[in-house]
């Protein structure tokens, strides 16, 4: 009968999202991973076939970390504007995390499917726009992606440590923006 595992896959993953967050992805390694939690690499390759089911497993934990931050913005009395708040507040509190999810190249999107398939969320935040905003489908999405636009900016300008905005300045920026998409968009109806 082989030994019982010391570890469980969450344990693993866990110590691999803490590598995550002090070095980058680039440093999740086996050896890292075991070493983080004072191991060989054997019980990490008894519970994952490869690194890359790993990654794959580590990425959906880091999405799970991230739906908190939407959640959360979703809750707050513009839904919308909570939700673009939390995505920053995410970028500069996880930084790494963010990278993982938000800039690395491991998709060529388009536009009109970026938003769908990076947003753990994309109902909850589309129909959070459709309801602050009274707009049709087509220009809910347009803003939707302009904003998200906008936001992602925002987050990379302050992971990179381009820019530092306070949490005042970053909901002002959103609300202007939003503001004025949203006039010229009821303008057109």
């Amino acid at each position: 009968m082989p030994p019982k595992n010391k570890f469980t896959k969450q344990q693993i993953i866990e110590a691999a999202i803490a590598i995550v967050r002090e070095e980058g992805v680039s440093a999740v390694t086996a050896r890292s991973v075991a070493g983080k939690l004072g191991c060989s690499v054997a019980p990490i390759f008894s519970i994952f076939a490869n690194m890359e089911q790993l990654l794959s497993e580590l990425k959906e934990n880091v999405k799970a970390i991230y739906y908190k931050y939407v959640d959360e913005g979703l809750k707050e009395d513009i839904a919308f504007k909570g939700v673009g708040l939390s995505y920053v507040k995410f970028a500069i509190k996880e930084p790494n995390l963010f990278k993982l999810l938000f800039m690395s190249n491991e998709g060529e999107y388009s536009l009109d499917n970026v938003l769908s398939e990076v947003e753990v969320n994309y109902d909850g935040v589309f129909k959070a726009v459709q309801d602050g905003y009274g707009l049709n489908y087509e220009y809910s999405k347009k803003l939707y992606q302009h904003m998200w636009i906008y936001t992602h900016g925002i987050a990379v300008l302050c992971v990179t440590g381009t820019c530092a905005f306070t949490s005042e300045e970053i909901a002002n920026m959103l609300t202007e923006v939003c503001r004025s998409l949203v006039k010229d968009m009821r303008s057109r109806k």
